[in-house]
């Protein structure tokens, strides 16, 4: 890749973008903590948070509405009219992983344990003898939320071992009830042991915790790999990178008074199941931000029409590079591989939202920030995973393309992708906002 000094105008970050996002990664253990820190970021930059129980106003400049586990923020540049279309990046905060039960306080032989259910579709077998430790958000009586992350060795899901089941490298069966609950300590199991441990560690009283959405993350950090640093393991690659990037590319827009269209970063909760939550793709959110942005700039419905006509959505989530030792689970003609640019997904099916239309936007994001890119598509004899690409297309009648960065390993507790590929990614993002 070339130098930063001899990169294009639309391709402003290098290699400390890949740095940035592994201190990302980090801080982000939950969707609300991603939230939390993409907030931080876009105030940092000038943004201003409003409330959706507020009036909203019909001024210039960055603002952005956060709901748990989402956030949708968006620049206006000084004169834009009502019916200026958007551009869009989608993108999502959570990540498959081990989730806290309402009464999560359980044991038997004399260990303690904790009770998980499995949140999406987690690759099981990588959350075992791992150090994990506990994040996410205690609700409180009076409403307020406090986020709270125990980042250090807490919890362990212990393998049997093989003396004792002989065939478990013949292929490993795993009970999702029975075998998945972590210990985290020995001894008598007493009810509220855990939520009087987590509220402590936020620095509440366990009775004023009202509610809990915890769950479970890999305390290993992030870290590069290979003889040249050319790979990056860590947790939440799918799909903090995107989110990360997008809102890089969005700040670095900001104070931009000439942009065509309006740029929006919209990073939902829930893609991993279904996307059917009010947080989620499928929910009013997005719809209802854009409009009231349309609204409050003396807008009606003529020109909310106008505007979603406009619009283009990049719906940014990770894909599959190319595998080593199973590349014949790939198509035979699309073999993405890292470190060669984000990949365009398609699928006539529309698992995935991208045509023609869409290829030749993405294209010329690209080529205009001098970005190299790839296109997967998936095996016939294999079913394809979605994203809120479809959801997004279908929902608000946005034409929408599904991109993203070639992994390794999606869905395990520690991904694997180029090094490169993150600030690849954040560069195009920026090209496409920019129209």
């Amino acid at each position: 890749m070339s130098s930063a000094a001899s990169r294009p105008a639309s391709a402003p970050f290098g290699p400390g973008h890949t740095d940035d996002l592994m201190t990302f990664l980090s801080a982000s253990p939950s969707p609300y903590h991603a939230v939390a820190n993409a907030a931080e970021r876009l105030e940092k930059a000038g943004f201003r948070r409003v409330e959706e129980t507020a009036a909203w106003d019909g001024t210039s400049g960055g603002k952005f509405v956060t709901r748990g586990g989402a956030i949708i923020a968006w620049y206006v540049p000084a004169g834009a009219d009502p019916h200026t279309p958007y551009r869009i990046v989608g993108a999502h905060t959570d990540s498959p992983n081990l989730r806290v039960k309402p009464r999560p306080d359980m044991g038997t032989q004399g260990w303690r344990q904790i009770a998980v259910e499995i949140y999406g579709g987690t690759l099981l077998n990588t959350w075992l003898d791992r150090d994990l430790g506990l994040a996410g958000r205690l609700t409180l009586r009076d409403g307020s939320h406090r986020l709270v992350n125990v980042d250090r060795p807490l919890l362990r899901v212990p393998q049997l071992a093989i003396h004792l089941d002989r065939s478990a490298n013949d292929g490993l069966k795993l009970d999702r009830q029975r075998h998945m609950q972590p210990v985290w300590g020995t001894g008598d199991v007493h009810e509220g042991d855990l939520i009087e441990f987590v509220a402590g560690e936020a620095g509440v009283d366990a009775e004023d915790v009202a509610g809990w959405d915890l769950m479970v993350h890999a305390v290993d950090a992030p870290a590069y790999l290979g003889r040249d640093r050319e790979l990056v393991a860590g947790p939440r690659m799918d799909n903090l990178i995107s989110v990360h990037a997008g809102v890089a590319a969005l700040t670095a827009l900001a104070g931009r008074d000439d942009l065509p269209y309006i740029p929006v970063l919209a990073a939902f909760d829930h893609e991993e199941n279904g996307s059917e939550a009010d947080t989620g793709a499928q929910g009013p959110l997005l719809g209802t931000v854009l409009e009231r942005s349309v609204y409050a700039r003396g807008g009606g419905y003529e020109d909310r029409a106008r505007a979603f006509a406009g619009t283009v959505c990049l719906s940014s989530d990770t894909g599959h590079a190319v595998h080593p030792n199973y590349a014949e689970r790939h198509d035979p003609t699309h073999h993405p591989r890292v470190n060669g640019g984000p990949i365009l997904k398609v699928n006539v099916n529309q698992r995935y939202a991208t045509d023609g239309t869409g290829r030749a936007v993405f294209a010329a994001a690209c080529e205009k920030a001098g970005v190299p890119w790839q296109s997967f598509v998936s095996n016939n004899d294999m079913p394809c995973g979605t994203t809120i690409g479809p959801i997004t297309a279908a929902r608000h009648g946005i034409t929408t393309v599904d991109i993203g960065v070639a992994i390794l390993s999606m869905h395990s507790a520690r991904e694997l992708c180029g090094a490169e590929d993150p600030y690849l990614l954040a560069n195009a993002l920026v090209a496409f906002l920019e129209g």
